[in-house]
């Protein structure tokens, strides 16, 4: 595993842990099918959220919700409906982005988190 994906699973971790605290289930975490791969899909209430983790080291360049373009949320789409054709729900879908700033990256003590609820409505 190179070291992209040790930190994007280092954020997706923080982000699970994040998520718990909100007092959200962690449903499934790293779900993949032939349209693509959901980090977490999370329940809370009557919401099934569908999240994409983002992990940067800063924003400096740009923030980590912008590299959620046009074709990652199609591709996120698909996923999401495949997931709900094979596991029939009644709550109510959402699309939501969780940003990790992590200036020493794996070493950060306190990652920076927002979650953006609803990103892509």
């Amino acid at each position: 595993m190179g070291r992209n994906n040790l930190v994007g699973a280092w954020g997706e971790a923080a982000a699970a842990q994040y998520l718990r605290k909100k007092r959200y289930e962690i449903v499934a975490a790293g779900y993949r099918c032939r349209f693509g791969e959901v980090d977490i899909i999370a329940r809370k209430g009557q919401v099934l959220a569908f999240v994409e983790v983002k992990t940067r080291n800063s924003d400096r360049f740009a923030q980590a919700r912008e590299f959620v373009d046009q074709r990652k949320q199609r591709r996120l789409r698909s996923t999401a409906a495949l997931y709900l054709e094979q596991h029939p729900t009644t709550l109510q879908p959402r699309f939501d982005v969780i940003e990790i700033y992590a200036p020493d990256g794996m070493d950060t003590i306190r990652p920076e988190i927002h979650h953006l609820e609803d990103a892509f409505s």
